[in-house]
């Protein structure tokens, strides 16, 4: 039992569901036929998928034709999941001391398999600014957080990028892989990533990273702004205080180095 693959328990349908569940958290607002398309379930199987979830309060439905987003018991194993989760907890007072002092949106990241994911943000109050949702997902090889977490992420999670099909969002977004393994040779050496344009024009990025006991890069910290308050010398100030404080959270979860 012990050297069994956990895909082997693996229940097709909670699996489904779940799947289900994480797409209109991440797109709120879409419709039966969109969610079956992009679950690649048959709309009478979403449809069945989606009821379950709705008798638990998981996800809701509003207006005709109907449209789904998360319910109030998503919104109660959010708020538990935070309780819990010690990185949301130490992250709280850096996304608050960074948001204020420079007046723009700092964003924690995790890596989840070759995409990135934003698991804490904090938003200034200036109207120009860079709007970001919590769960959006990212591909790994694009923008500042995402680089830098591919490159520190393991040997096969980088051959997986290194081997698919890269996107090319803007004219900055690094597709070929010689450039993009000159990127992460040289955020490995400074130990941060700056980003222009690489995802969505004229929004730039610095971020650095966050380790824990074992050393581990388990998630980055990020400041997101217009690319004209991302020149030389904003990043520069940005990364004075963004360093002090991923030390400190670093420190607070058992890094040593």
């Amino acid at each position: 039992m012990i050297g069994t693959s956990l895909v082997e328990y693996t229940v097709a349908a909670v699996d489904e569901a779940v799947r289900l569940l994480f797409l209109v958290a991440e797109h709120p607002g879409l419709g039966l036929s969109e969610l079956g398309r992009r679950s690649m379930n048959t709309k009478a199987r979403t449809f069945r998928l989606l009821s379950t979830l709705e008798q638990r309060n998981l996800v809701t439905r509003r207006g005709e034709p109907a449209t789904y987003h998360l319910g109030f018991s998503a919104l109660a194993l959010g708020t538990a999941a935070h309780e819990q989760i010690d990185l949301l907890k130490l992250v709280e007072p850096a996304l608050k001391f960074l948001s204020e002092k420079f007046n723009e949106t700092v964003i924690v990241r995790i890596r989840e398999g070759t995409t990135s994911m934003s698991i804490a943000r904090r938003e200034p109050q200036r109207s120009l600014r860079v709007n970001h949702r919590i769960g959006a997902r990212m591909p790994l090889y694009a923008g500042a957080s995402s680089k830098l977490l591919l490159a520190f992420s393991p040997d096969n999670v980088l051959r997986e990028v290194m081997e698919s099909e890269r996107v090319r969002f803007t004219k900055n977004t690094p597709v070929s892989e010689k450039n993009l393994q000159t990127a992460l040779k040289q955020i490995r050496e400074q130990d941060y990533c700056v980003s222009i344009g690489e995802h969505v024009d004229d929004i730039g990025a610095v971020a650095v990273p966050l380790r824990d006991g074992s050393g581990e890069v388990v998630a980055s910290l990020s400041i997101s702004a217009p690319a004209h308050r991302m020149t030389d010398k904003h990043v520069e100030a940005y990364l004075a205080d963004m360093k002090r404080e991923a030390a400190r959270i670093s420190r607070e979860m058992g890094y040593r180095g």
